[in-house]
């Protein structure tokens, strides 16, 4: 038998007989790590126990303390876990695939009932009960045409196509959790009993087309999540309780900030109140966008299909596009435009008139650039997720020499934007070339390099994404952490060889000869409706005072008040802070938790000794105690905090 040398990871080296596996592996260095282990790392690849090693490798054994691993194992597992209960209990239901996802995983089923939540039930009592038994789990390579038959024979259609799917260069795994098999690349635990039995629940079921295809059958998609111990559920729970009460879409309703109807799905309709949270937070984008060097223009929106067939989005984008036909007077057939699903082209059509020289770079254009593009019904969801949206989008147009810089000076102002905006905390991932990708590997050097540096040089952490960059350049992105420890993906900064080519965008430079640009692609927010919404849920609808859309609500205790209130709420205006008067003939208790409901941040209430001593009885959002105060300190204050941190 042929030997192989496998390394760990203390340097030590050990030879074993080629086709060893990683759980005999583990038998051999101790019998207590080969109860522990749950899976293997060869080579920095995620590997099954029970695969066979062939080669020298680096190896190491993973056990539940390996967070990573172990909670991807534990989930996947629970998802073929869960298919099993669910066909045990109903032996008709037809089985898809089950991906790990987000905190948990989902299952995709076939069944012509739908699923309760008194099932939901049911199946976590039978997915424990196959915990328990801590039952093996087995994998085996199979033939195709036996896998075939075997499903087939079973009448499982789903998984047929599934394997139709696989490339013929693929294995065939098939993998048994007891005496129950599914379709899988693995790897997997070695019995059900490695799985916490009280570290998961199932949460929701929703529709899914099959594949995503809505022409395709629609199946019950059984969502769970999983941790690794109870304490990790139990504070995950919570955070979706929090996260419920932070909704954006329930607050929008009980703060009147918009709505979206069926007659313009995925498009906001803003109401006066989240309007005016939008004008604030782009009157804030452009004073720090003017003061960091853009220039803002403003581009059509509705384009002829033949610039988007230079840029090449018309190949690759068109079915996320709205398309507008004209009739054009004298014209033979329709003029075919596109509602733009983004800025970029336009900006270098702007960038393209009249000659430009290596003087006038760096060029940064910038636009709150509304765009279009088609998501599917089922994929929208309020704010975050829209058809018709605005972003914060710029572009900069600089040689080859300037990238770092202007990378290093985009970081500083993102960081300073999101901290005036409450988010402390974000991190960077660079994404790093593709394998297929245009431009000279010179030039990508040069770009990872430029981007590289510039994070080093403002000392923050990043990550590499190997790999994961655009086709026409590496890409950094942000990912901002909020109230409740959820990240999201806002920021982005991308190098683009490819589009000023495409586009014949060009400077002459110090020689005197025609260069290209280089196209940097860069966004704060990402988008205003998604950011709004990110903003609402962070605050939990408490926004900061220079952005609260009502800021000081001035409530009359007495009618014989009304007139001192008015003429507060006067003042108020003219000092420049949002203020409105409330004198109706309600208890000022009454007004006070409409208005707390309404998350005004400051309400004023007036009485006779208030208008007496020409004080005001302050009382803060979330707060119980009021303090009385004269109205001279309190509009100083007040005026003070309605600027927006870029003025104050």
């Amino acid at each position: 038998m042929p030997q192989i040398s496998l390394t760990f990871p203390d340097g030590n080296i050990r030879n074993y007989d080629a086709g060893v596996t990683p759980a005999e592996v583990a038998a051999s260095i101790a019998p207590s790590l080969a109860k522990a282990a749950i899976s293997a790392q060869l080579n920095g690849r995620h590997w099954d126990l029970a695969w066979p090693i062939h080669e020298d490798a680096q190896l190491s054994i993973n056990t539940m303390k390996d967070a990573e691993p172990a909670l991807e194992l534990i989930r996947h597992d629970l998802a073929h876990i869960m298919a099993r209960a669910v066909q045990e209990l109903w032996p008709d239901v037809k089985v898809t695939i089950g991906p790990v996802r987000d905190q948990g995983w989902f299952y995709d089923f076939d069944r012509q009932e739908p699923f309760t939540p008194e099932d939901l039930g049911a199946i976590e009592a039978k997915m424990k009960q196959i915990i328990n038994a801590r039952e093996p789990v087995k994998t085996e390579l199979w033939e195709r045409e036996r896998a075939r038959k075997y499903y087939e024979e079973r009448g499982e259609p789903f998984k047929v196509e599934l394997l139709d799917r696989i490339p013929g260069n693929e294995d065939i795994r098939m993998y048994w959790h007891g005496d129950w098999q599914d379709l899988c690349r693995g790897p997997h635990l070695q019995h059900t009993g490695q799985v916490p039995a009280d570290a998961f629940k199932l949460t929701h079921v929703a529709g899914a087309y099959w594949l995503g295809d809505a022409s395709r059958p629609m199946l019950q998609r059984i969502y769970g999540v999983a941790f690794r111990n109870r304490e990790d559920l139990r504070a995950h729970l919570t955070m979706l309780e929090e996260a419920a009460k932070r909704d954006h879409r329930k607050l929008g309703r009980e703060m009147d900030l918009f709505h979206i109807q069926e007659e313009a799905p995925g498009m906001v309709f803003w109401h006066p109140n989240g309007w005016q949270i939008w004008r604030g937070l782009e009157d804030f984008m452009r004073t720090r966008l003017s003061a960091a060097g853009y220039k803002e223009i403003r581009t059509p929106q509705v384009v002829d299909r033949i610039l988007w067939e230079k840029s090449g989005h018309w190949e690759a984008y068109r079915e996320n596009m709205f398309l507008v036909e004209v009739d054009e007077e004298g014209a033979k057939e329709k003029r075919i435009n596109a509602l733009k699903p983004m800025n970029c082209p336009c900006h270098v059509q702007i960038y393209n008139q009249g000659l430009k020289s290596y003087r006038d770079l760096p060029l940064r254009l910038a636009e709150f650039g509304s765009c279009h593009r088609y998501e599917s019904s089922g994929s929208m969801h309020g704010l975050m997720r829209v058809r018709g949206f605005t972003q914060d989008d710029a572009h900069i147009f600089c040689t080859e020499d300037q990238i770092e810089s202007e990378c290093a000076g985009f970081i500083a102002l993102l960081s300073s934007v999101y901290k005036d905006l409450g988010f402390e905390k974000f991190d960077i991932k660079l994404s790093t070339r593709p394998d297929v990708r245009v431009g000279s590997d010179a030039v990508w050097d040069k770009a990872e390099s430029a981007l590289e540096k510039a994070i080093e040089g403002l000392g923050l952490p990043y990550e590499v994404n190997p790999g994961d960059g655009a086709f026409y350049g590496p890409k950094l992105d942000f990912k901002l952490t909020d109230a409740i420890g959820r990240e999201w993906q806002c920021g982005t900064f991308q190098c683009d060889f490819n589009l000023p080519d495409r586009l014949d965008a060009e400077f002459v430079g110090e020689d005197g000869a025609k260069h290209r640009p280089v196209m940097l692609h860069r966004a704060i927010l990402g988008s205003f409706e998604r950011f709004i919404g990110i903003l609402i849920e962070n605050y939990a609808g408490k926004l900061p005072f220079w952005l609260a859309p009502r800021q000081v609500v001035v409530a009359s205790i007495v009618s014989d008040a009304d007139a001192y209130v008015l003429e507060v709420v006067e003042a108020l205006k003219k000092a420049g802070v949002r203020a409105e008067a409330d004198t109706r003939n309600e208890k000022i208790n009454y007004k006070v938790r409409e208005h707390s409901v309404g998350k005004v941040p400051v309400i004023l209430a007036i009485g006779m000794k208030e208008v007496e001593e020409r004080t005001v009885s302050v009382r803060r959002l979330g707060e119980t105690r009021t303090e009385s105060m004269t109205f001279a300190a309190v509009l100083q204050s007040l005026a003070c905090d309605s600027l927006p941190p870029a003025l104050s």
